[in-house]
């Protein structure tokens, strides 16, 4: 599975973190963040992670900010991204399950390195379940078409 990571500078140490932690698990990772604490903007770097989930050339995304909500309101700008800000595993992994999130934000000022892994272990086993939330996903996409 091919993961895009994309970070401003906020976030630029947490973006490391993670991305070492994913590809220690097997996982490919592309980096579009930024990669130092010279100041960026934000929406610059969700749509980058956004076009690259919606493209093809990554399964899914991870977006990393301050506090995980500019990036999430950036990328759900992008036609077909499903972006949520998450401090915490549980609302990670329902996300995957109800909503088919393919962008998952948190802010590096809000969750610590170790939370960090946690939100991302969810995200990553918890598989959409289809059926009742797909009609909502649909509700969702006419939404956006219209």
């Amino acid at each position: 599975m091919k993961i895009v990571i994309g970070n401003d500078h906020a976030a630029y140490e947490m973006k490391f973190v993670i991305k070492k932690y994913l590809e220690d698990k097997g996982y490919e990772v592309i980096n579009v963040g930024c990669d130092t604490a010279d100041r960026v903007d934000y929406p610059d770097y969700a749509e980058k992670v956004g076009k690259a989930v919606i493209s093809g050339e990554a399964d899914l995304g991870i977006a990393i900010c301050g506090t995980g909500v500019g990036m999430s309101i950036a990328a759900n700008k992008i036609k077909g991204i499903r972006a949520v800000v998450c401090s915490e595993p549980y609302s990670a992994k329902l996300s995957r399950m109800h909503n088919n999130a393919n962008v998952l934000c948190f802010g590096a000022r809000v969750v610590g390195e170790e939370l960090a892994k946690m939100i991302v272990d969810e995200w990553l086993a918890a598989e959409f379940l289809g059926e009742r939330h797909a009609e909502r996903v649909n509700k969702i996409t006419a939404l956006e078409n219209k």
